[in-house]
């Protein structure tokens, strides 16, 4: 396989489609919701997800800012100013036709509707692989 093109060859149109190739490509519609949430937010929103029977899902702890633009706090008498907050950002990989769910039970679950809640997007996927098996689309998830 070509270090290059991690997904297979590209079709240029250069050869004929093979029923391999068909195959290997078939169309899907994946989405990737990803949200930045409160820490303590964690908990109740992978609980929604797994009701919603959601499979898998990343978790990474990153700092940053919205409009608050962080917080000044004191410590030993003296007055900081934390300009990156700490937040969680959570990442689904999922159908095209189960993002919305996803996306809502995030929002539902991650709101307290206070100042730096977080932010949600949803990003088009063109292809995905489970490493393991090597299947691919929707197979994947």
């Amino acid at each position: 396989m070509d270090r290059g093109r991690p997904y297979g060859p590209v079709d240029d149109g250069s050869h004929s489609v093979t029923h391999n190739d068909t195959h290997r490509r078939k169309e899907t519609q994946m989405k990737l919701v990803v949200a930045i949430i409160k820490p303590h937010q964690v908990e109740a929103v992978t609980a929604a997800l797994d009701k919603i029977e959601v499979s898998g899902m990343t978790l990474a702890d990153v700092r940053g800012h919205g409009r608050q633009r962080g917080h000044s706090e004191v410590y030993r008498g003296g007055e900081y100013k934390v300009d990156f907050l700490p937040k969680v950002r959570l990442e689904v990989l999922t159908s095209d036709g189960h993002a919305e769910a996803v996306a809502n039970t995030i929002v539902e679950h991650a709101r307290t509707g206070k100042i730096g809640d977080g932010k949600l997007w949803i990003q088009p996927v063109d292809a995905a692989t489970r490493i393991r098996t090597g299947e691919m689309g929707e197979d994947a998830l």
